[in-house]
């Protein structure tokens, strides 16, 4: 004995129609051609769950297999899936976007307008343009409606007319066993539409090449990434449709002597040695101009100072970033005599602070331990 439909599709028989939609969903996605090629088995089961699904799905061919069986459907004219193009409905609506195909594609509206589509555009920029913002006026090369035809690609006084090869569709169908696959029209491209009398400016296409000028204003606190959008200065629209949009892509170039990190502005300062050690103020360049820095006495190489607000403009608003100034200690390369003396003096003296700090605290420490071994020995002398 045959499996019954509800027993195909692993439903009860008092299922409702959106457990059976369901359940022939999940059969038909596991056992799908396109999921499975070369595989006879699971071809007819799919095609079991097919039938099952067109005939449980109609209300009125349910109630005649519930009463009297696959006998009474042949009785009333039912000759299954292969002569029916329910099914294929049925598939198309659940796996077209998947497995694009269908025999009902939804009509389109061949009048309907048509959107342009957007441009990118790579710009690069100094480091500092970057920071401070700039103006940039460029020319860009792009398809814009065509004024003769409105955009239509008709001469004037004529109208597209609907593609007779699919119905103004866009798409064909054809047959493949079981299936059937859309494809794009071949004469109109998908359109739904066709041209008799194109327009002598466009060629048709509804659109035409031009250069136009563009003016790009970059906010202050860009960085290398950083994406604008100029709405409707991308392609042309067609039929009324709205141009499309310019995505504008920063890069920005590297600096000399400043590294920046988001708003933080990093700099590598040189400073004298003897500078560093005496402590001084040097003036340092920002990005904003100069600023006074106090080099504290002492400082080491690879110090670290801040000098606020002195980074980059936030993009949000909101202030400034820091600069960070990691300083790098110059020693002197080339000495004159009386430099070297000198040096030599700066070291001996140096040497005889050490040996006397040295010694000092040697002293200090052995006066402790005989303090220390004199206080037990009174402390054992005493009981």
């Amino acid at each position: 004995m045959s499996e019954s439909y509800y027993d195909i599709l692993g439903v009860a028989r008092d299922a409702s129609a959106d457990g059976i939609k369901k359940a022939y969903r999940k059969k038909a996605m596991k056992y799908h051609p396109d999921r499975n090629p070369d595989d006879a088995a699971a071809e007819a089961k799919f095609k079991e769950a097919a039938e099952a699904y067109e005939v449980l799905s109609d209300a009125q061919k349910r109630q005649i297999y519930d009463t009297y069986g696959k006998e009474g459907l042949r009785s009333s004219g039912y000759s299954g899936p292969g002569n029916s193009e329910d099914i294929f409905s049925h598939i198309n609506d659940m796996f077209g976007d998947i497995f694009g195909f269908g025999g009902r594609s939804r009509r389109r509206d061949p009048n309907a307008p048509i959107q342009g589509d957007d441009l990118r555009y790579d710009i690069q920029i100094s480091f500092m343009d970057a920071v401070h913002g700039v103006n940039r006026e460029v020319e860009i090369s792009k398809r814009e409606t065509c004024w003769t035809c409105d955009g239509s690609g008709a001469r004037p006084g004529h109208r597209p007319e609907t593609c007779p090869s699919c119905n103004g569709r866009g798409q064909v169908v054809r047959s493949q066993g079981f299936f059937q696959v859309s494809t794009t029209c071949p004469q109109c491209h998908g359109a739904g539409q066709v041209i008799s009398e194109p327009c002598n400016d466009c060629h048709g296409e509804g659109l035409v090449q031009k250069s136009k000028k563009v003016n790009i204003r970059i906010p202050a606190g860009v960085d290398t990434g950083s994406r604008m959008r100029l709405s409707g200065e991308g392609e042309g629209g067609r039929r009324n449709g709205r141009s499309g949009d310019l995505y504008v892509i920063i890069h920005v170039e590297e600096h000399e002597y400043f590294q920046r990190d988001g708003q933080t502005i990093y700099l590598q300062l040189p400073v004298p040695m003897v500078q560093a050690a005496l402590g001084c103020e040097v003036d340092v360049p920002t990005i904003h101009g100069s600023s006074t820095l106090k080099i504290a006495a002492g400082t080491q190489a690879g110090d670290r100072f801040t000098l606020r607000n002195e980074g980059v403009p936030s993009l949000r608003g909101g202030g400034k970033g820091d600069m960070v100034v990691e300083v790098q200690v110059k020693t002197p390369t080339r000495l004159s005599k009386r430099q070297k003396e000198l040096l030599n003096e700066f070291d001996a003296i140096s040497k005889e602070q050490e040996e006397e700090g040295f010694f000092s605290r040697l002293f200090r420490g052995n006066l402790g331990k005989q303090k220390k071994k004199a206080d037990l020995a009174d402390k054992v002398a005493n009981g």
